[in-house]
């Protein structure tokens, strides 16, 4: 029996396969993202607690937003296709770091702790992650969730697709403002390897307690992180 890359791609250790008149058969471990109260469950954690933090934070929304201007002028909010869950492709919302550049560049190129493009102001948004808070107008909406693997660029997904084995099963949930890999370090421009790996613990070992332990994590570790640039 031969299984194209795509299957394999799909197929675990967890994963049992049998050959019945050569017709493969899978006895798949049901990951807890197929069950109910994943869905529900973490669906109305995300709603109430965005809508509570857009409407608490308002004030610091309208202070960034007032010092972008006053530093750079020009848009306050930045947007960029991403992948998420099943493959499917949304718009991402961040309060805007960088000075214009090409829209190549910017999908195409990770940033860097010398970059040109980052703006000073920006520069302290993305150290602090404050840059990120405009997401939760993207879990409100169902985009994302709070919590889960971090949505990449649409380029990016190709590329680890092709060369990074189970990189896919990452999107059977959906992405999240912060994640498992993140609260260990696993930020920005590093190992694919460890992201994908913690990525996929959180989608085997999925409870709602962990989703609060991830958020907590995040308040102590989130802030000022060295790879936040």
């Amino acid at each position: 029996m031969r299984l194209s890359s795509a299957n394999r791609q799909m197929i675990g250790p967890e994963s049992n396969i049998r050959n019945y008149a050569g017709i493969p058969q899978f006895n798949v471990r049901d990951y807890p993202s197929g069950r109910i109260e994943y869905l529900v469950l973490k669906r109305l954690f995300d709603i109430v607690v965005s809508l509570t933090l857009l409407l608490s934070l308002s004030p610091l929304f309208a202070l960034i937003a007032l010092a972008i201007k006053l530093s750079t002028g020009g848009s306050v909010f930045f947007s960029q296709e991403r992948v998420g869950r099943n493959g499917r492709r949304f718009w991402i919302y961040k309060f805007r770091t960088m000075i214009s550049a090409c829209k190549l560049i910017c999908d195409t190129r990770w940033s860097h702790p010398q970059d040109e493009r980052i703006t000073p102001l920006g520069r302290f948004l993305r150290r602090t992650s404050l840059d990120e808070l405009p997401q939760l107008v993207n879990v409100l909406l169902g985009d994302m969730s709070l919590v889960g693997p971090r949505p990449e660029r649409p380029y990016y997904v190709e590329v680890f697709r092709q060369k990074v084995p189970r990189y896919v099963l990452r999107q059977s949930v959906k992405c999240g403002m912060t994640g498992w890999a993140q609260v260990n370090g696993w930020r920005g421009d590093t190992s694919i390897h460890k992201r994908l790996e913690h990525d996929l613990y959180y989608l085997q070992n999925w409870t709602f307690w962990l989703d609060v332990k991830i958020l907590l994590l995040t308040l102590l570790r989130g802030f000022n992180h060295p790879n936040a640039y």
